[in-house]
């Protein structure tokens, strides 16, 4: 089974920048998407940011123009820059892989998660 190790959650105060890495601890062939989810105590676990195989990226609205999704495919990782961080964003924050197995048939990967916290 692949894992996926998240790095790079912390304390920050508000307007400050984290920068959170996910790599897999092997290589995962046929990646539809990686992406980006945060789930608050008592909320549910939403989507962040996302981004494809074919390069589409797609932010939930309240990150758009803070926060920026990338990867190196060559090391298997996927980033999440994100910069004026605020205590709305505290949350842990869990990657996703989605892996194509077949034909319309996917499986997904996930990281353990790695806390954010912002102070205000």
């Amino acid at each position: 089974q692949v894992q996926l190790v998240e790095s790079g959650g912390g304390l920050v105060h508000a307007g400050g920048s984290l920068r959170l890495s996910c790599a897999a601890s092997r290589t995962v062939f046929n990646i539809y998407a990686m992406g980006w989810y945060r789930q608050a105590p008592g909320n549910e676990r939403e989507v962040v940011a996302s981004i494809t195989s074919d390069d589409s990226i797609n932010y939930t609205e309240s990150v758009k123009g803070r926060f920026t999704i990338s990867r190196d495919n060559a090391k298997n990782t996927v980033y999440l820059q994100m910069n004026s961080l605020k205590p709305e964003d505290t949350a842990v924050y869990y990657c996703r892989f989605q892996r194509r197995i077949a034909p319309g048939v996917r499986a997904d990967y996930w990281g353990q998660g790695t806390q954010v916290t912002v102070s205000s």
